[in-house]
C-alpha cells in the first residue's frame, strides 16, 4: 500500500491569517501620512475642497477597478468576486459615506488647519473607544472589562491636549473638530461592519466613497478655484491622498474589518498618532507640545484599558 502525503497548503491558505494584520498595517501606515499630507496642503485646499477632490480621486480609482474586476450582485462563495451589499442594508452604506466619508474628512481637514498633525491624530483616537461603546450596544461585540475606565483616561487626554493647544479660539475649534472627527469616524465603522458579513471590501469602500462625494458636491466650485491657483506639488499630494490614505487604505481597512471584530481592530489604530508625530517630525518640522504628548500617551493608556481582555478567575 503506498502513502501519499496530504496536499501542501497553498500560499494564500498559509497566509489566510496573517493577511487582515498585513492589510491593517497598511491602513495604519497610510493614514498617518494622511495627517502628515493634510496639513501640508492645508494653505492651497479649504476642507471641504480638499475632502471633494481626495474622494473624487478614489471613487474614480475604485470604481475603475471594480470595472477591471467584474462586479456581481449574486450570492457566491467568499473570494470569488466582488460582491454588493444587500439592497436593505444600502442605508448602512449611506451612513458609512455621510459620517465617516464626508462629514469626517471635512472635519479633520478644517481640524488641521488649526492644530499639529500630531495632535489632530491623537483627538482622532478617541475613536477606538467610541467605537468599542457603539459596536458592544450594537453589533453584539459585548462590553471588555475596564471599558469605563479605559474610556475615562482617554478623555482625560482628550482634555490635556485642549489645555496644551495655544490659546486662540480658532485653536480651541480644532481640538473640537478633531473631537467631531472622532465620533462621525466611530459611527462610519459601526455601519460598515455588518455590510462587510456579505458584501467585499472593494464594492463598499467605492459605494460610501461614491456617497461622500455626492454629499460633498456643493464645495465642487471651491476645488475647481483652488486646483487652478494650486501648485504641481499641492495636487500632487491631493492625488496622492485620494489614491493611497483613501482608495487603497480604506478598501485594506474593510478587507480587514470583514475578518476581525469593529473593536479589535480599532485598536490597530492606537498606532498613528505615534506614526504622525514621526512623519510630522520628519517631514514638517513639527512636534506636539509635550503636554499634547503626555494627553496623547493618556488617550493610548486609556484605549489600551478599554480594549484589555477581562482577567479570569479561578475557584479555590
Amino acid at each position: 500500500m503506498l502513502l501519499t502525503a496530504p496536499p501542501r497548503p497553498s500560499v494564500t491558505t498559509r497566509l489566510a491569517p496573517v493577511l487582515p494584520l498585513l492589510a491593517a498595517g497598511v491602513t495604519v501606515l497610510l493614514w498617518a501620512s494622511a495627517f502628515v499630507a493634510i496639513r501640508h496642503v492645508g494653505t492651497d485646499f479649504s476642507p471641504g475642497a480638499l475632502t471633494l477632490g481626495r474622494l473624487l480621486v478614489a471613487s474614480v480609482v475604485l470604481g475603475a477597478l471594480l470595472l477591471a474586476r467584474g462586479v456581481t450582485v449574486a450570492r457566491r462563495p467568499a473570494g470569488t468576486a466582488d460582491r454588493w451589499p444587500a439592497r436593505s442594508h444600502w442605508w448602512l452604506v449611506a451612513v458609512c459615506g455621510v459620517t465617516w466619508f464626508g462629514a469626517y474628512n471635512v472635519a479633520l481637514n478644517a481640524a488641521e488647519q488649526r492644530v499639529d498633525a500630531g495632535t489632530a491624530a491623537m483627538l482622532v483616537n478617541i475613536g477606538p473607544v467610541l467605537i468599542a461603546v457603539l459596536a458592544g450596544l450594537l453589533l453584539g461585540e459585548g462590553f471588555p472589562g475596564g471599558l469605563a475606565a479605559g474610556g475615562a483616561v482617554a478623555f482625560a487626554g482628550v482634555v490635556l491636549i485642549a489645555v496644551a493647544t495655544p490659546g486662540r479660539q480658532a485653536d480651541r475649534w480644532g481640538v473640537l473638530l478633531g473631537l467631531v472627527a472622532a465620533v462621525t469616524y466611530a459611527v462610519g465603522v459601526v455601519a460598515q461592519k455588518p455590510l462587510l458579513a456579505s458584501a467585499s471590501a472593494l464594492p463598499v469602500t467605492w459605494l460610501a466613497a461614491t456617497v461622500g462625494v455626492v454629499v460633498c458636491l456643493p464645495f465642487a466650485p471651491a476645488l475647481l478655484r483652488e486646483v487652478a491657483a494650486a501648485d504641481v506639488p499641492a495636487v500632487g499630494w491631493l492625488l496622492y491622498l485620494g489614491v493611497f490614505p483613501t482608495a487603497l487604505a480604506f478598501t485594506t481597512w474593510a478587507y480587514a474589518l470583514a475578518r476581525t471584530s469593529a473593536g479589535r481592530l480599532a485598536a490597530t489604530t492606537y498606532l498613528v498618532p505615534s506614526v504622525t508625530v514621526l512623519l510630522a517630525w520628519v517631514l514638517l518640522d513639527e512636534v506636539p507640545a509635550a503636554l499634547a504628548l503626555l494627553g496623547g500617551a493618556l488617550c493610548l493608556g486609556g484605549v489600551y484599558l478599554s480594549r484589555r481582555p477581562a482577567r479570569r478567575t479561578t475557584d479555590g
